[in-house]
């Protein structure tokens, strides 16, 4: 582990002082202009056609390649604020003394207005610095009292609608939360916690919201804020003594998995990204889900069920996907030669196996050339649906272990289901804590 931690040290220097001499071109052809490209866009080759040879040309690449997702799905977010400040709210020991919790309103931006509440849980038997784990989250942020009455269900809701709506609008208590994260805590894990919606309501009128009003002008869908947001907690947490800077984990499940694989892409202090059933516009290959092309959840669908979490030029490519110019891979390429892992279900409603595949197949190579090794970029299956259960924690905790921590579990993280695998009902857990739908 000493030696893959020195090639990365090394590659990073190296990246650091080669400037972003050529980016993407600033205007883009529509897409009716664009090529067929049957296969996957190429990470290692620039625009101009020529192969990515050196690590300097690989920084260039790196740029074209986010100036194309900012163009096409992404859009475009404003600078970093330089301004994050955390102001304590509440604190207190939990557990018999075994856990720290604070909760945290974090300020930045125009005078200090926009922001949002984070909770921080550390194992107490230390005062670190601790690897820490960034969880955005689909429940209310731990410590926050929700006094806003909840909607009362519609006569076509389900019980289980009812439930959910309930569950996910409802206070959650500290200890309650830090229950959820025994298994990190125990393990000398800190958790940093929030609801997602702090960083953009999650429908059409997000730019009513948060801290979108202060930042007019900006063409972002909800998906690059999202993970814009998250960035601002990895701005505080960069002043925190409690953190190993050099051990920042995001885990996100869903399309919080969708904003994790945005924000580790884009934000290269995030040392490990952890996107669990990204679902469509996720992990998994963009040509290789979706109608037509492996089924289950594709581009199509979450344009039409989600337009705000893109551009609006995404949708253009409904009935077209071989004319995009990018690929889903990309976001794991961006992300080397820092570790990644894709957290799967065998019985994923939303999710391909073969599309996370082919990502995973086709990032690889980015790795390889960089120096280190193709491991670095993990898969985990566990027989579930639609969820995020214990067992993928602990897979994720051993992958960062190893990969973070040089923790050898002796473990393997290239398995894929077998192509002819069918559901397994009996094995699907009855209870998870994320949501059944994304």
């Amino acid at each position: 582990m000493k030696f893959w931690r020195t090639i990365v040290v090394s590659i990073a220097a190296m990246i650091a002082v080669v400037p972003a001499a050529r980016a993407a071109p600033e205007t883009f052809p529509d897409v009716k202009h664009l090529p067929v490209r049957k296969a996957m866009p190429d990470a290692l080759t620039l625009d101009d056609g020529t192969k990515v040879t050196t690590v300097a040309q690989w920084r260039v690449r790196r740029e074209e390649m986010k100036a194309i997702l900012e163009h096409y799905e992404l859009g475009h977010a404003p600078p970093p604020p330089g301004n994050v400040s955390g102001q304590d709210i509440k604190s207190g020991v939990l557990f018999n003394g075994t856990v720290k919790y604070r909760l945290v309103h974090l300020k930045f931006g125009p005078a200090e207005n926009p922001g949002f509440d984070i909770a921080i849980f550390t194992p107490a038997n230390s005062a670190g610095p601790f690897p820490t784990i960034i969880n955005p989250s689909f429940f209310n942020t731990p410590g926050v009292a929700v006094t806003n009455q909840l909607p009362a269900p519609s006569a076509a809701a389900t019980n289980l609608q009812a439930r959910l709506r309930l569950i996910f609008n409802s206070p959650v208590a500290p200890e309650r939360a830090a229950a959820g994260f025994s298994n990190e805590l125990n393990r000398g894990y800190a958790v940093v916690t929030y609801h997602y919606t702090e960083c953009g309501a999650d429908n059409a009128h997000f730019r009513d919201s948060s801290f979108y009003p202060v930042y007019p002008g900006y063409d972002w869908g909800v998906l690059l804020g999202w993970a814009w947001g998250l960035s601002r907690v990895v701005d505080y947490l960069e002043t925190q003594p409690f953190v190993d800077t050099n051990k920042l984990v995001a885990l996100g499940h869903s399309r919080l998995g969708k904003l994790v694989m945005v924000a580790t892409a884009f934000d290269e202090r995030i040392s490990l990204g952890a996107p669990a059933g990204s679902s469509g516009a996720g992990t998994g290959a963009y040509r290789f889900c979706g109608p037509g092309r492996g089924g289950k959840e594709g581009i199509e669908d979450m344009t039409r069920k989600f337009p705000y979490y893109f551009v609006p030029r995404l949708k253009a490519f409904t009935g077209q996907m071989e004319k995009l110019p990018f690929e889903a891979y990309w976001y794991i390429a961006l992300t080397a030669p820092r570790p990644w892992i894709s957290i799967e279900g065998t019985d994923d409603q939303n999710c391909v196996p073969n599309a996370v595949r082919q990502s995973v197949l086709a990032a690889k190579p980015v790795y390889a050339f960089l120096g280190v090794s193709p491991d670095r970029v993990g898969v985990n299956y566990e027989p579930h649906r639609h969820m995020l259960t214990a067992d993928d924690v602990n897979a994720m905790l051993d992958f960062a272990d190893q990969q973070l921590r040089g923790i050898d579990h002796h473990r393997r993280f290239d398995e894929f289901p077998p192509e002819s695998a069918s559901a397994t009902p009996g094995k699907i857990p009855a209870k998870a804590n994320a949501m059944v739908e994304p």
